[in-house]
C-alpha cells in the first residue's frame, strides 16, 4: 500500500545506483543473467520455490521471508480487504500457535514485533517477515514451524477474527486524510479500465466490518498453495541444516486439488490523454504529476540491463539540471524529478513532476517540460555524462567493498524480489565487473536516444495528476491549459544547457600538520582520543563492521539557546540552512555537489536548541573530501543570497497551507502546551519565515563555529588511526580555536505544573489521536535512565496487547521514555495512539488501568524477563554496528557520562528487579503530572 501511494508523490525518481545487472561481460546482449552462486534456488515438487544463503551480517540471526504471489488483486468483489485481514490473522492462531502465542514467544526469545516479526500486503503479493537468532538449533526448528504454520495452518478462530477486524480498521482509519482522499480519486483514472482501481489493498470498512468468516478462509485456501509461495533463509548457519528444514516443513504440503488460475492483471494502454485534478480542505501542499505508461519492460536480460543503465544515466542528468534551477532566484517549483516509476507490477511510467506554489502549477510543469525538452533537443554534456558515470560506479563501487558486510535482510528482499517480479539476482561482483566495463562505452548519442524519447509524440498518451488545496481550486488551469503546454514547449526556442565548473581546489594551499599534544587509550571500549595544539579533541573508534563506512559527527554545546536579541531567533533557527544551501568557500551548493562528483562522501551542519555540529559520511578512501569540508565550515560558510532567497521563498510556499492539517494542530497545540507557549518552540509558519535575516543568520553560524576548541569530533568506522592522522592533524588542526568553549543556555523552557487538558477540533475524517505526557524533575543517573527506559517498553507491550489485541481499538501505541540532562535534568514519558473519536475517552482509562497495575504491583515476572532478553538480543547487533557505537560515544559525552558505563549491560540488568521498575512507574507516570491532548473532527 505504501509503494501505491508514493506514486502520486512528486519526488527524485532517480534510486539507488545499485541495479540487477548479468553475467559474463562478453555475453551477448539478449542473454539472461545468472542466478549468484552464493545462494541455492530450489523447487520442491510441490510448487514451493526456496532461497537459501549463507551470510554473516549480523552473526547469530537468520532472515526468514514467505513470499506469497498472491495480492488484493486477486480477491473477489465480496472479499475487498480480506488478502490484508488474513496476513493480520497469521497473528492471531495457527496450528502450533494459539492466539497470541506467536508474538508472545517472539518476544520471549529476545526478538520484537514489528521490527523482527512483520508482514505486508500489496496488490499482487503477501510477504511474511521473521529475524530469529541462530545460536539455537531449537530457535531454528521453531522459525521454520512459524513459517509452516503461515503456509497451510492458520485457524482463524471467530473471536480473534472479531478483535482484528477493530485493529484493520484502525490501520485504515490511520491512513485517511487529504493525501488518501485525493488519491481515491486519482487512482480510478490512472488505472482506468484495471482492476487495479479498485482493489486497493487496505480494501473498504463494510467489507472488513461485515465480511463472512468464509469469505475471508476462501482467500486463504484459494491463493495460499505450494504453486504460489516462496521460502527465502538468509543467515549465520549451516545451509544443509536450512535445506532439509525447507523440505522437512514444506514439501508435505498438498498443492490445490483445483487451483483458481493466477491471473495476470494488467492495464490497458491509454489511447488519449488524461487529467485529473483533485482538490482537499485539508490539502498543504499543491504538485503537478504526468505518467506517461507502458507495460512493465522485460527483466533478465542483458539488453534490459543495458535499458536500465541508460535510463538512470539519462533521468540523473536531467534531476541535476532540475535541482539547479530550485537554486536560483525565482524557482518555479519547490522541487522536481523525472524518471521511470514502478507503478504496479505489470504498469510502469516514464514520469515527472513538481511540487510547486499555490498558484505554480502551470509554471512548474512548464520548466519541468522544457528541461525535458532541452535534454531531448540539445542532448546532455560531456561533462554531465562523465560526473553521472563516475556517480554510478563509485556507488556500485561501494556496494562492492561492502560484499561481505551486506546485511542478511538486504539479499532476503531481492530474493523476494526475483521470485515476484524476476528480478535479476547475479551478486555484485558480476554487477561491478559489467559497469566497469560497459561505462566507458556509453555515448552522448545513446543517452541522448534515451532523453530524445521522453517527449516523443509516439510515446503514449500522457496522464497529468494535479492535487492542491481546495480553496485554490479556482487558479488551477483547466485540463486543457495544461495539455496545451506539451505542444508550447514543442514550438519554443530553447537554447542549450550551459554549465561552468570551477577547477578550483575545495582548499587552496597547503595547511601544516599541527602536533597531536595527548593521547589517551581505552583498551576495554576500543577507542582512543586525541588532543590537538589548538584544543580540539579527536575520538577515535576503529573497527571492521563495515569495509567502507566511516562515521563523523562534532558536536560542541551552545546552540540558539545562546541567541542574545529574541529579533535574531529565527535567523540563528535557519543558519544552518542557510549555510548548506549557499555552498563553501568559492564554491555554490550546485558546483560544490559537482566538485564532489565521483566521491562518497556527505556533511551537513546543524545548530539545535542546545547544541551546533557536523554530522556525515565517507569512504575512507574519500575521507581526505570530509575532513576539507568540516574545514570549510568553520573557515569559510559563505551567503549565496540568490540560493537563500530561493530556498526561503519555497519554504514560504511549502508553508502556506500548513495550518489545513489536523496533524499539524494537533502537533503544534502538543508542542506549545508542553512548553508553555516558550518563544524559542513556537510552531513555524509563513510569517515567521518573514523574520529571517540572511546576514544576521549568516553571522550566528560564524559564532558557534568560531571557537573549534569547544567541539569534539567523532570518527568510527573502517580506517586506521595512523592513516587518518594526517587528514586530523592538517583539517582539524588548523580550526580556528579561541580557547572559550560555550555552555548551553537555559532559555527558561519549563513545562507545565499539573494537569493540562486540551482537545483539538479539526479535521473531517472520522479520526482522533491521543497523547499523554509526563513530565517533571528527575535524577539523571545511569540506574535511573535505565529503568525508566525499560518501563517504558514495558508499558508499550502492555498497552499493545490491552488497547490493540484485546480491545481492538488502535492499530499501534507508541510510548516513548527517558531522562534528559541538559539544560537540566527532567524526565520525560510519552504515550501516544489513534482511534475512532468516540472510543478515544475509553482508550484512556484502559492506559490508566495499566498503569495503576503497574504502579501497585509491578510488572509481571515474563514481562521483565521479555525485556531483558530483547536488550540482550539488541547487544547482540548493537555491537557490530558503527552507528550504535557512534551514538553511545557522542551521548556519553554530551551528558558527562564515562562510555562504560552506558557499555556495560550486564550490572544493569542485574539491577533491574520487579521492584525497581513498580518504584520507577509509580515516579514517573503520576497522574498529577500529566499533559493530554487529543484531536477531534470538528463535526
Amino acid at each position: 500500500m505504501k509503494r501505491v501511494m508514493r506514486i502520486l508523490v512528486v519526488a527524485a525518481v532517480l534510486g539507488g545506483f545499485v541495479r540487477r545487472a548479468e553475467a559474463q561481460t562478453a555475453a551477448p546482449a539478449d542473454s539472461l543473467l545468472p542466478v549468484d552462486s552464493a545462494v541455492t534456488v530450489g523447487r520442491l515438487p510441490n510448487g514451493i520455490r526456496y532461497y537459501i544463503r549463507v551470510n554473516h551480517r549480523p552473526e547469530k540471526r537468520m532472515e526468514l521471508r514467505l513470499a506469497v504471489n498472491a495480492g488484493s488483486i486477486l480477491e473477489d468483489p465480496d472479499q475487498r480487504g480480506l488478502a490484508h485481514l488474513v496476513e493480520h490473522m497469521a497473528f492471531n492462531g495457527s496450528t502450533h500457535f494459539k492466539k497470541q502465542e506467536l508474538v508472545d514467544y517472539i518476544e520471549s526469545i529476545g526478538m520484537q514485533f514489528g521490527a523482527d516479526l512483520n508482514a505486508g500486503t500489496s496488490f499482487d503479493e503477501t510477504v511474511y517477515q521473521l529475524k530469529v537468532p541462530t545460536d539455537s538449533a531449537h530457535l531454528v526448528r521453531k522459525a521454520f514451524q512459524i513459517l509452516e504454520d503461515w503456509a497451510h495452518g492458520l485457524t482463524f478462530d471467530t473471536t480473534e477474527i472479531r478483535k482484528e477486524r477493530g485493529v484493520v480498521l484502525e490501520e485504515w482509519r490511520l491512513g485517511r486524510g487529504a493525501g488518501q482522499r485525493m488519491f481515491d480519486k486519482q487512482i480510478p483514472v490512472l488505472f482506468r479500465g484495471s482492476r487495479y482501481a479498485e482493489r486497493l489493498p487496505i480494501g473498504t470498512p463494510e467489507c472488513i466490518r461485515t465480511c463472512p468468516p468464509a469469505a475471508i478462509t476462501r482467500f486463504y485456501h484459494d491463493w495460499y498453495r505450494p504453486d504460489l509461495m516462496a521460502v527465502v533463509a538468509v543467515g549465520d548457519f549451516d545451509p544443509k541444516v536450512i535445506e532439509a528444514l525447507v523440505k522437512e516443513r514444506f514439501a508435505g504440503i498438498p498443492g490445490a486439488a483445483h487451483p483458481r488460475p493466477r491471473e495476470k492483471v494488467t492495464v490497458p494502454p491509454r489511447q488519449d490523454a488524461e487529467v485529473s485534478i483533485a482538490s482537499d480542505p485539508e490539502a498543504t501542499s499543491t504538485s503537478v504529476s504526468v505518467y506517461v505508461q507502458r507495460p512493465t519492460g522485460a527483466k533478465g536480460t542483458v539488453s534490459a540491463w543495458r535499458r536500465d543503465l541508460l535510463e538512470e544515466l539519462a533521468s540523473g542528468m536531467v534531476n541535476q539540471r532540475l535541482y539547479e534551477l530550485t537554486r536560483k532566484h525565482n524557482p518555479p517549483f519547490i522541487g522536481a524529478g523525472a524518471g521511470r516509476s514502478s507503478l504496479v507490477r505489470t504498469s510502469e511510467a516514464f514520469s515527472f513532476g513538481a511540487g510547486v506554489a499555490d498558484s505554480g502549477v502551470r509554471r512548474g510543469l512548464e520548466a519541468v517540460l522544457t528541461e525535458l525538452e532541452r535534454a531531448g533537443r540539445h542532448g546532455v554534456t560531456p561533462a554531465e555524462l562523465d560526473r553521472m558515470r563516475s556517480d554510478y560506479l563509485r556507488g556500485l563501487e561501494q556496494a562492492y567493498a561492502e560484499r561481505e558486510k551486506t546485511e542478511s535482510e538486504t539479499y532476503a528482499e531481492e530474493y523476494v524480489e526475483h521470485y515476484l517480479t524476476g528480478e535479476p539476482i547475479p551478486g555484485i561482483g558480476r554487477e561491478y565487473a559489467r559497469a566497469r566495463a560497459a561505462l566507458p562505452g556509453v555515448t552522448l548519442a545513446d543517452v541522448n536516444a534515451i532523453a530524445r524519447g521522453w517527449l516523443a509524440a509516439g510515446g503514449g498518451a500522457p496522464v497529468l495528476l494535479v492535487n492542491a488545496p481546495e480553496k485554490n481550486r479556482g487558479i488551477v488551469p483547466s485540463p486543457a491549459e495544461l495539455l496545451a503546454l506539451f505542444a508550447q514547449v514543442k514550438r519554443a526556442d530553447i537554447p542549450p544547457y550551459v554549465e561552468t565548473v570551477s577547477a578550483e581546489a575545495l582548499v587552496p594551499g597547503t595547511l601544516p600538520l599541527v602536533p597531536i599534544t595527548a593521547e589517551r587509550r581505552d583498551s576495554a571500549m576500543g577507542t582512543r582520543e586525541w588532543t590537538l595544539g589548538n584544543g580540539v579533541h579527536v575520538m577515535l573508534k576503529p573497527t571492521d563492521f563495515q569495509a567502507d563506512e566511516l562515521l563523523f559527527q562534532a558536536v560542541s554545546p551552545g546552540g540558539t539557546s545562546l541567541v542574545g536579541a529574541v529579533c535574531l531567533l529565527t535567523s540563528a533557527q535557519v543558519a544552518s540552512q542557510l549555510v548548506s544551501v549557499s555552498g563553501l568557500g568559492h564554491f555554490s551548493a550546485v558546483d560544490l555537489q559537482k566538485k564532489l562528483a565521483g566521491k562518497a562522501v556527505r556533511l551537513s551542519p546543524s545548530i539545535g536548541l542546545y547544541e551546533q555540529g557536523l554530522s556525515g559520511q565517507t569512504s575512507p578512501k574519500d575521507a581526505e573530501a570530509l575532513f576539507q569540508l568540516a574545514y570549510l565550515h568553520f573557515t569559510a560558510p559563505r551567503l549565496d543570497t540568490a540560493a537563500v532567497g530561493a530556498w526561503l521563498g519555497n519554504v514560504r510556499a511549502a508553508l502556506a497551507n500548513r495550518s489545513a492539517s489536523p496533524q499539524v494542530a494537533f502537533s503544534d497545540t502538543l508542542g506549545v502546551t508542553l512548553t508553555q507557549h516558550h518563544r524559542w518552540t513556537r510552531p513555524i509558519s509563513a510569517a515567521t519565515v518573514d523574520e529571517v535575516r540572511p546576514a544576521a543568520a549568516l553571522d550566528f553560524f560564524r559564532q558557534r563555529f568560531a571557537d573549534a576548541a569547544g567541539f569534539t569530533f567523532f570518527l568510527v568506522g573502517s580506517f586506521h588511526p595512523d592513516s587518518i592522522r594526517p587528514l586530523v592533524q592538517r583539517y582539524l588542526g588548523n580550526l580556528p580555536a579561541l580557547g572559550t568553549p560555550d555552555r548551553a543556555g537555559d532559555p527558561g523552557i519549563r513545562p507545565p505544573e499539573g494537569v493540562v487538558e486540551r482537545t483539538v477540533r479539526k479535521g473531517i475524517e472520522p479520526k482522533s489521536q491521543t497523547t499523554l505526557v509526563f513530565t517533571g524533575p528527575a535524577r539523571a543517573s545511569r540506574e535511573e535512565r535505565f529503568a525508566l527506559e525499560v518501563l517504558g517498553q514495558i508499558l508499550e507491550i502492555r498497552l499493545r496487547d490491552e488497547l490493540r489485541e484485546e480491545l481492538g481499538g488502535t492499530y499501534s501505541v507508541n510510548v516513548s521514555a527517558g531522562i534528559s540532562r541538559i539544560p537540566r535534568e527532567q524526565y520525560n514519558v510519552s504515550i501516544a495512539f489513534g482511534s475512532a473519536p468516540e472510543r478515544a475517552d475509553s482508550l484512556v482509562t484502559a492506559v490508566w488501568t495499566e498503569i495503576d497495575s503497574l504502579a501497585r504491583s509491578g510488572p509481571r515476572p515474563e514481562e521483565l524477563t521479555k525485556v531483558k532478553e530483547q536488550e540482550i538480543r539488541s547487544r547482540e547487533t548493537n555491537l557490530r554496528e558503527n552507528r550504535w557505537w557512534l551514538s553511545l560515544l557522542v551521548g556519553a559525552r554530551r551528558e558527562g557520562e564515562d562510555p562504560a558505563s552506558r557499555f556495560a549491560l550486564p550490572p544493569q540488568l542485574a539491577r533491574l528487579t520487579p521492584e525497581v521498575i513498580r518504584a520507577a512507574a509509580g515516579t514517573y507516570l503520576d497522574r498529577k503530572r500529566c499533559v493530554r491532548v487529543k484531536v477531534l473532527p470538528e463535526r
